[in-house]
């Protein structure tokens, strides 16, 4: 299978590109704007490996992908806040397979109805958000609530480690919602909060406790219906440093004044001076998820999962839901085919598919009954 990473040496593409280099299944492009960058890491793999220069913004995108035979194309280049789906509808135009790593919350949700009757008529599968979110959070949602009556409450918060490899896409993608009123389901109803401010303090099993603070992400907007939340979904991003995520919060601020207009401009400069405060930090970075409600018994419950990731591993994690599927493709295994159309990720991976690519990196996971306040 001819699969393209585009945005294939970059922070995210270039681990992608890795984990699938040798598979006899996969024939490898490294694709993005420059030929010398792709070729040295297309070179570095070897197995075949191409690099590539292509430019995914050109007029003329989905004859190349059809020229050069692209079964599959794994899209990586963010951030995906500002994008449309011209990327998806080439993949589609030219008869492949088409996956992303988005984690912007109107990508993501509307991908399913703006892409479906384009990759159906390809008789082609399209997957959105195959990171972190959904992908890996609804698997854990669904492993955790397993036979469960009711959800009450879902909160996630992803603590990267302060040493691990930053891209000023992701941080331009984080900032461009830095004090924006977001929609968030709490109390059993929307309401508006602003992204990165009202740091609080998550607890974790491995890390110590950060503050953590609202990101716009598709899960804000998903759970709420899949599993038929009552009461909150939210999702947190803890930075390791606390000077940071004061500072994030006081962007925050800024910007809902209307002091700072477009807090994403400021994503190379903080990504470059961010380097600075490595020596506060550590190489350790995790996640957790925390679900309240009643279990198959009727009982209230609640019930977390944790992963620490050590050595400045965390990035690897929103590479593997991508990996996963790319896999399954290429593998062309029918008890495990992926649904012919467009639809965000979720429901196709299993905490238990994660599980090898956790034992790979050296991942540490757990499981924590906790008990429910006013239970």
């Amino acid at each position: 299978m001819k699969t393209l990473v585009l945005g294939g040496y970059g922070n995210f593409g270039a681990r992608i590109c890795r984990a699938l280099s040798g598979d006899p299944s996969l024939q490898l492009l490294v694709g993005g704007r420059n030929r010398a960058r792709a070729d040295a890491l297309a070179a570095e793999l070897g197995h075949g490996a191409q690099g590539l220069a292509i430019d995914h913004s050109a007029p003329d995108f989905a004859q190349t992908l059809r020229q050069l035979g692209v079964t599959l194309l794994i899209h990586t280049a963010g951030p995906f806040q500002q994008q449309d789906y011209g990327v998806a509808r080439a993949a589609a135009a030219a008869g492949a397979h088409y996956i992303d790593l988005a984690d912007g919350r109107r990508f993501v949700c509307d991908f399913p109805q703006a892409l479906q009757a384009a990759f159906a008529a390809a008789g082609r599968s399209a997957i959105s958000g195959a990171s972190t979110v959904p992908a890996l959070s609804s698997a854990v949602v669904e492993h955790l609530c397993a036979g469960w009556q009711r959800v009450d409450s879902i909160d996630t918060c992803i603590a990267p480690a302060q040493t691990a490899p930053r891209g000023k896409a992701t941080l331009a993608a984080v900032l461009s919602y830095c004090g924006e009123a977001l929609q968030v389901w709490d109390e059993g109803r929307w309401q508006a909060q602003r992204g990165w401010a009202a740091p609080q303090q998550v607890h974790f099993a491995r890390l110590r406790p950060r503050l953590g603070a609202l990101c716009d992400i598709p899960d804000l907007e998903l759970f709420p219906t899949r599993y038929a939340v009552r009461q909150r979904v939210m999702f947190r991003a803890a930075l390791e440093v606390g000077f940071t995520q004061r500072a994030f919060a006081l962007l925050a601020s800024l910007h809902a004044w209307g002091v700072l207009a477009r807090p994403a401009r400021l994503a190379g400069l903080l990504n470059t001076s961010a380097r600075a405060l490595d020596f506060l930090g550590t190489p350790l970075g995790g996640m957790v998820v925390r679900v309240e409600g009643l279990d198959a018994t009727g009982r209230a419950a609640r019930r977390a999962w944790h992963i620490a990731a050590d050595h400045d591993h965390g990035p690897e994690i929103p590479c593997m839901a991508a990996v996963l599927l790319a896999r399954r493709l290429a593998h062309g295994q029918p008890h495990q085919s992926l649904p012919v159309g467009a639809s965000a990720c979720m429901g196709l991976l299993t905490l238990a598919d994660f599980a090898p690519e956790f034992t790979r990196w050296g991942m540490v996971t757990d499981v924590v009954d906790e008990e429910r306040a006013g239970a």
